[in-house]
């Protein structure tokens, strides 16, 4: 079936009557509990309050669409299997776990989604509360079975979960602290955010560094730009990524601004100061065709830019999110966009050609969702919340 995308291109002059997103059904797919295993730590309950420790803090899709991992502040790294996947050989119909999920439950009993759990973000010899290191953000190898994580213990680190009984990652580059650790890559940072180019032998972190770390996956050599503009003290990047070809990148600062990137020379070729005034810039992702960028910031507006001009060309209005690290994505077909009002603890959902709010939907999570992020092959998404709750949400047929 030939997916049909939105002309994003005529964004700027559309007027008109709006499209209805379609009614999606949601179900509760796991939770991050902290607790004992070989390299986590139990946190308990203090005065009746909830530990923070175990928030579901963001959540990524494999570029195909079949698998989805979360993240958490608990340090546990979760993988899902999602799509459907044909079975050429014996022409059947292999239905994912999520999918089956979603269905009544069998004879057997329940469905269990998580197909794999990754605990190896966890610092030695500190004390019980600074060990736990949250998982800040995940992206998928495109071509192989390599799943990568980017934390507050200042790394990122390879997951192959083609193997069912790895629990860690996989390779040893340094020791720090006196212990082994098994990671590939040692940043000197907090790694907020990574990115894989789309040839996978490059990736970027964004850190607490302003400028984006690019890395070559093969000999992980770090480099960084030499040709990049003024940023001030509190230029940390929340969130980097790759454009669909690799030609760009795209980074979010804590300062408010979107700065794009060649991709190649890795120079800043154009800086939107204040894209977001001065709050934070939260999010930001590219457009199929790499014309325009959304946004999304903590002055609880989305926002649509041209790349060409920088100039601003769409604002999508109505849900605040003032303290959480916020997303706005697309969905499949870059028809809608989406993101989270946390006062009212609702999903918000505008038609991106005519910014109207089309949807508001109960989020189902205790306390406004932390992270949303869409498939790119499907109408489906997952959602993750405060309450370290992780949810899937699949349009209904």
């Amino acid at each position: 079936m030939m997916n049909v995308y939105c002309e994003i291109s005529a964004v700027q002059d559309t007027k008109g009557s709006s499209k209805s997103f379609p009614k999606h059904e949601t179900r509760h797919l796991s939770e991050h509990k902290v607790g004992y295993h070989r390299s986590a730590i139990f946190v308990k309950k203090e005065n009746n309050r909830t530990d923070l420790t175990n928030i579901a803090r963001c959540a990524r899709f494999s570029p195909d669409g079949r698998f989805v991992a979360t993240g958490s502040a608990d340090t546990s790294i979760k993988l899902f299997e999602v799509m459907t996947v044909s079975n050429s050989v014996f022409k059947l119909a292999q239905i994912s776990k999520i999918k089956q999920m979603m269905l009544p439950d069998s004879k057997e009993g329940p469905v269990r989604p998580v197909i794999r759990t990754f605990y190896d973000h966890v610092q030695h010899g500190l004390t019980l509360f600074a060990q736990m290191q949250p998982i800040n953000d995940l992206d998928f190898h495109p071509q192989s079975t390599v799943l990568i994580s980017g934390a507050k213990d200042n790394t990122i680190k390879f997951f192959d979960f083609s193997k069912a009984t790895a629990k860690r990652a996989f390779r040893v580059i340094q020791v720090f602290l006196g212990y082994f650790y098994t990671v590939s890559i040692m940043d000197t940072h907090n790694v907020r955010s990574v990115s894989f180019h789309p040839s996978g032998d490059f990736l970027l972190a964004g850190t607490d560094h302003p400028i984006a770390h690019l890395y070559d996956v093969n000999t992980f050599q770090c480099y960084l730009s030499a040709n990049s503009p003024e940023i001030g003290v509190n230029g940390a990047i929340n969130q980097v990524r790759y454009s669909s070809t690799g030609g760009m990148y795209v980074t979010a600062s804590k300062d408010g601004a979107i700065r794009l990137w060649d991709g190649v020379s890795a120079s800043c070729v154009r800086a939107i100061a204040g894209a977001h005034g001065t709050a934070e810039a939260t999010s930001a992702c590219f457009t199929k065709d790499q014309r325009f960028v959304l946004s999304c910031g903590k002055d609880s507006a989305v926002k649509l830019w041209e790349i060409g001009t920088g100039r601003l060309v769409k604002q999508y209005l109505g849900a605040t999110h003032m303290q959480l690290r916020c997303q706005a994505v697309f969905n499949d077909t870059e028809e809608f966009v989406l993101s989270i009002d946390e006062p009212s603890n609702e999903i918000v959902i505008w038609d991106a050609l005519t910014a109207d709010k089309v949807a508001k939907w109960p989020s189902n999570h205790i306390g406004a969702p932390r992270w949303i992020e869409h498939s790119p092959t499907e109408a489906a998404f997952i959602s993750c919340g405060t309450d370290r709750s992780v949810r899937f949400w699949k349009e209904n047929l």
